[in-house]
């Protein structure tokens, strides 16, 4: 019998697997698209979208209840302010998994977990913005190393 058998364990403690969806529910609110392997990506769509439901409930009980899922003010903010305003109308299938080939190495099925309607410009977040300079001539050279005696 199949019973108690709800999730995939992926080979780790409960503790380093909670650890795990806790920073790829951050990444994925952050960045609205990550790549996983499939497994992983299978396990965390069900989570995220219980995440924008919960976001969906303007209140401050539910507000509490994603800062103790996801433990991050940057998050729970745009769940609340971003997301649940975007999937308003939206009664469920907040996310998609895309299978993405295999990776190099070890073989592993890779997937692409993203936002339904996401915000292309969310992946350029933490990306540093280019400063052109008018004395684009100066460039600075690397000194060279003194010899060792």
């Amino acid at each position: 019998m199949r019973h108690g058998l709800g999730y995939r364990k992926l080979n780790k403690t409960s503790e380093h697997r909670k650890a795990l969806f806790k920073n790829m529910l951050n990444s994925l609110i952050k960045y609205e698209q990550i790549i996983t392997t499939l497994p992983k990506a299978k396990e965390l769509k069900p989570q995220i979208d219980k995440v924008i439901t919960i976001g969906k409930d303007k209140n401050l009980s539910s507000k509490k209840r994603l800062f103790s899922k996801l433990q991050d003010k940057k998050s729970v903010t745009k769940v609340f302010e971003e997301l649940s305003k975007r999937y308003s109308s939206r009664k469920g299938g907040y996310s998609r998994v895309l299978k993405a080939g295999f990776r190099t190495g070890d073989d592993a099925p890779m997937a692409v977990i993203e936002l339904v309607d996401r915000n292309p410009e969310a992946k350029k977040v933490d990306k540093p913005k280019k400063i052109e300079t008018k004395d684009k001539k100066k460039e600075v050279q690397p000194e060279p190393k003194a010899a060792s005696k």
